[in-house]
């Protein structure tokens, strides 16, 4: 398989950021993989040949440009950056900690700045590069109970969007995605209950064997 380069994720667990790791190996990438589970990025690092893991916590800015170094050093420039980390607290306005809504505009769009200025610079000198951004419905919408997480992913998007303006013309591709759903991974589970992951999860099927049917 050819090498396609290197690519940056964040927020690589059980979920989207796995599944992230898996598809931009099967791609051909040399992937760098971040998250604060160290096991869990050695159970992938076995899984994934073409995969590295690094523990770095992105609401640690420090962490962050010593996280960047390594993975120049052990794998090169990233031409790819997905950042996928997400810091989460709900609860009303009133009963959340301004603290935690602090730490996650860390985690969700801080460190999406830091990431990109650290990272831009090459794709730039090579006249080719891109950044995505996984997002959700709170993104778009702020609703009761979730004071301490919407405003943090709203700011990421209006982020990604004035960086996509900016380096479009330079060469380098920023998207945001809106995954407007639950993705069924443990802490889902707890949060929204069995039934409902499992509800989600028939829906799914049934979506996927209709849209076979329909292009069979």
């Amino acid at each position: 398989m050819s090498d396609a380069g290197v690519c940056l994720i964040t927020g690589v667990g059980p979920g989207t950021g796995a599944a992230l790791a898996r598809r931009f190996v099967r791609g051909g990438y040399r992937v760098a993989m971040l998250a604060r589970n160290g096991d869990r990025l050695a159970a992938l690092e076995r899984e994934l040949p073409g995969a590295r893991g690094f523990v770095c916590d992105v609401g640690d800015a420090g962490a962050i440009a010593d996280t960047v170094a390594a993975v120049r050093r052990d794998l090169g420039d990233p031409r790819v950056l997905v950042h996928n980390a997400v810091g989460g607290t709900f609860g009303g306005f009133l009963d959340i900690d301004p603290a935690d809504l602090e730490r996650n505009f860390r985690v969700n769009t801080m460190a999406l700045l830091h990431l990109a200025r650290a990272l831009v610079p090459a794709m730039v000198r090579d006249g080719r590069g891109a950044i995505m951004v996984t997002g959700n419905t709170s993104a778009l919408r702020g609703k009761a109970g979730f004071a301490g997480f919407a405003p943090t992913k709203a700011a990421q998007r209006i982020l990604a969007q004035a960086m996509a303006r900016d380096l479009g013309p330079k060469g380098v591709h920023v998207a945001y995605f809106v995954i407007d759903a639950v993705i069924d991974v443990p802490w889902t589970r707890q949060m929204f209950g069995c039934d409902t992951c499992r509800a989600i999860r028939t829906s799914c099927r049934n979506a996927s064997g209709l849209s076979s049917a329909m292009t069979a």
